[in-house]
């Protein structure tokens, strides 16, 4: 493969994910539950260090955007192929997490905060189950600036990809690549992230604003339903929400939207040009799922890897369903030294 210097560009929140595995008596102490996951508040901000000081601590360098630029850049196996913004603090965790991104071939264009630190996660992992505590800190104070510093890791991009949960950062950041992409016949995308980007009507009207100049939009199937609802549709059905969506109006005429719905081991749903497919996911036995945190993120890094090249919507379906199915028998959002994908 060759031409993919920069092919793809994410925009997001950079977490770093800190994991160790604890036991109960660690959960109580900072009052957490197992297999939840909550916003840090003052009394788990001591959490993160003792995490960091025990023997079997694991560094990622996590956000949903972030992981899902990690799996493109794994599938892909060109050096800097991805390019990546968020914000940062000037600490050690920021210093890991550029070490640990960097080591993954992303191309990191952080934007430094000199007075906050970097945005972590802790993942207490008990047995199978992970109890997750994240601190945005620094990844919520990214400006718009420092993409138009960065202009030119935009024009080399192909695909441009936000989060949802951006949109609780930084709107104007996501109208100035949109925008961008819609004039330059370039592809970009967004994921619906979680169900309170629709609910909270300040987050709701950003997305409904970038809605426009949206080529592929993603979500799961408890994202999906509160977009129906929201938008006050009475239309419960999934593939009918999914085509609605597509239908809505698009700023470039030059490709129709595709919306893509993940639905658990249910068949993937694909809305596009007025018709619905449904694409199965791989089936793995119960006792070898690991974690299935990353899985929504490792899908779409996995499909979008297809896009960047052209290929079409089975093939990004496959490659995105191959992706999830490696990361949710490990655990967090990590991933073999080299892909077992078979490219045709």
């Amino acid at each position: 493969m060759s031409g993919l210097d920069g092919v793809f560009l994410c925009l997001g929140n950079p977490l770093l994910d800190i994991s160790s595995k604890v036991d109960s008596a660690f959960l109580e102490k900072y009052d957490l539950k197992p297999a939840n996951q909550i916003l840090a508040e003052d009394k788990h901000v001591p959490m993160y260090a003792e995490l960091a000081a025990r023997e079997d601590v694991e560094y990622i360098a996590g956000g949903a955007g972030q992981n899902t630029t990690r799996v493109l850049q794994w599938l892909l196996q060109y050096p800097q192929a991805t390019t990546y913004m968020g914000c940062i603090g000037n600490d050690d965790f920021g210093r890991k997490m550029i070490e640990t991104a960097t080591k993954d071939g992303v191309n990191v264009r952080y934007q430094i905060d000199e007075s906050t630190p970097t945005g972590v996660c802790g993942v207490c992992v008990v047995d199978k189950d992970r109890s997750l505590v994240a601190y945005l800190a620094a990844a919520n104070n990214f400006k718009s600036e420092h993409v138009d510093s960065n202009w030119e890791c935009v024009d080399k991009a192909r695909v441009v990809y936000c989060t949802g949960f951006f949109i609780t950062v930084s709107p104007a950041s996501i109208m100035s690549v949109a925008k961008h992409c819609a004039a330059n016949d370039k592809i970009y995308c967004m994921n619906l992230s979680a169900p309170f980007i629709m609910q909270v009507p300040p987050f709701k009207a950003v997305l409904m604003e970038a809605m426009p100049y949206i080529d592929f939009l993603f979500g799961n199937e408890v994202e999906a339903t509160t977009f129906a609802e929201t938008e006050g549709w009475e239309e419960r059905d999934l593939k009918q929400v999914a085509l609605k969506i597509s239908r809505l109006p698009k700023a470039n005429g030059c490709r129709p939207r595709v919306v893509v719905f993940t639905q658990g081991a249910e068949p993937t749903i694909v809305a596009v040009g007025g018709k619905v497919h449904l694409f199965p996911v791989i089936r793995i036995a119960q006792e070898d799922l690991v974690d299935t945190n990353g899985a929504g993120d490792a899908f779409v890094g996995g499909f979008l890897s297809q896009i960047v090249l052209g290929k079409d919507i089975p093939e990004a379906v496959r490659a995105g369903n191959y992706a999830a199915n490696v990361i949710i028998q490990r655990p967090g959002c990590t991933f073999p030294a080299k892909p077992t994908f078979t490219w045709v």
